[in-house]
């Protein structure tokens, strides 16, 4: 519950047309919208003008503060504050977060107290500083702690701690009024993250996953690697963090493993044109399928038709009428195949199994449509909860060979198709 809003003391809402990431074309992650907010609020708590622009030491070691805009402060009820400012990840990039308001509340605390000791929603923070999850903020599913970056713990911590009193502590809750909506659109149910979003961001500014300097910068780490003396042949491109980190965890050689983004075609060209021999393509099951239809550039804001290329290859796996309905009608294909799995397991299996096998195909095809034919394409598929789910066998073959923890014997499959 938020406090009260009775007694509100509110500041003039700022206008933010001036200033910030509009005029650079620069944009930021979450975690700086939060410092910001949460900075403001706490200069409210201080008794303290209002400004539109929060001066943030964004990366260390700066000594010079950038701008971040924010919209509004104002003092509640109970000895709480709330600062408020809006997610703007930059021109011409393609996220979720564009337009989300973030709620900083901040209120004195007593770290001596015996509240201190209560771990309820916080997250590991300093003594003075005591984190919270209100609602929309993503938790560690196991402990119920707010998930953040240690980037973001420490953007926080730099921001805040000069303008807390000694032997003084804030108590934070952060709040997204969006964020629990917004989260089943990620990935962070697979980094056993629930109930809204995470945190999880390194670095201020914003990955530029779908535009093309971030292509640009992928091709050129992918050039770095084929260039390398001990350049072995093999490459394995993953998408976003959650691929990344889960090929870390899985024994993937990490002088191997490049992080696409959703660039995956030009990338896959590149590869094969640089001498590549062999390159397993490691991701989410409800992006890779995209591949399986074509698409291979996977952002959601770009191409879709995941349910269509679904359904498609569930009809070919020879499914009946009603089972093809509950696919396509389902809001996901993370969804769709859990309800296909509780219902039809040895299905659902070999479904899986035919979205790789595809992914594989399709792939080739793309190759060979630019006249390349010599790089062997492999695909391995994980879900949301982190599991390996499938493997084309192309992907199995190249998932030996990197010497990483074994496939579960029944996820790899030589399944041919109909496509």
């Amino acid at each position: 519950m938020l406090p009260s809003a009775a007694g509100l003391t509110a500041t003039t809402p700022a206008d933010t047309s001036a200033v910030g990431s509009a005029d650079t074309g620069t944009g930021y992650t979450l975690p700086v919208w939060l410092a910001a907010a949460a900075r403001v609020a706490l200069l409210a708590l201080r008794g303290e003008a209002f400004s539109p622009q929060q001066p943030l030491l964004l990366e260390e070691p700066d000594d010079v503060a950038t701008a971040i805009p924010v919209e509004s402060a104002a003092l509640l009820a109970d000895g709480w504050a709330l600062g408020i400012s809006r997610c703007d990840p930059g021109e011409e990039v393609l996220d979720l977060t564009r337009g989300l308001a973030v709620w900083a509340l901040l209120r004195w605390w007593d770290p001596g107290s015996v509240a201190s000791a209560d771990p309820i929603a916080t997250a590991p923070s300093p003594h003075w500083l005591r984190l919270e999850a209100g609602e929309g903020a993503g938790v560690e599913q196991a402990s119920g702690r707010l998930c953040l970056s240690a980037y973001a713990q420490g953007l926080l911590e730099r921001t805040l701690r000069p303008l807390v009193p000694e032997g003084q502590g804030l108590r934070l809750k952060v709040v997204l009024p969006e964020g629990r909506r917004l989260a089943e659109r990620t990935s962070n149910a697979a980094f056993g993250v629930v109930d809204g979003l995470a945190l999880i961001g390194t670095q201020a500014e914003v990955q530029r996953s779908a535009a093309p300097d971030r292509l640009e910068q992928a091709l050129a780490e992918l050039a770095e690697r084929l260039s390398a003396q001990d350049f072995g042949g093999d490459l394995v491109l993953v998408i976003g963090e959650n691929g990344l980190d889960l090929a870390a965890r899985l024994g993937l050689a990490a002088a191997q493993v490049i992080k696409a983004g959703n660039w995956l075609g030009p990338l896959l060209v590149a590869a094969a044109e640089g001498g590549a021999q062999r390159l397993l393509l490691f991701g989410y099951q409800g992006k890779l399928i995209k591949l399986a239809g074509g698409i291979f550039h996977t952002h959601h804001h770009l191409a879709d038709g995941r349910a269509e290329v679904l359904t498609a290859l569930a009809a070919l796996e020879g499914l009946p009428g009603p089972q093809l309905k509950a696919l396509h009608a389902a809001p996901t294909v993370e969804a769709a195949l859990a309800e296909l799995m509780a219902v039809d397991p040895d299905a659902a299996g070999r479904l899986r199994q035919r979205i790789a096998a595809t992914v594989e195909q399709r792939s080739r095809a793309y190759l060979a449509h630019y006249g390349h034919l010599s790089m062997a394409v492999g695909a391995v598929l994980f879900d949301r909860g982190r599991q390996i789910v499938a493997a084309g066998p192309v992907g199995a073959a190249h998932w030996a060979r990197a010497g990483a923890t074994p496939l579960p014997p029944e996820r790899v499959g030589a399944h041919g198709s109909d496509t």
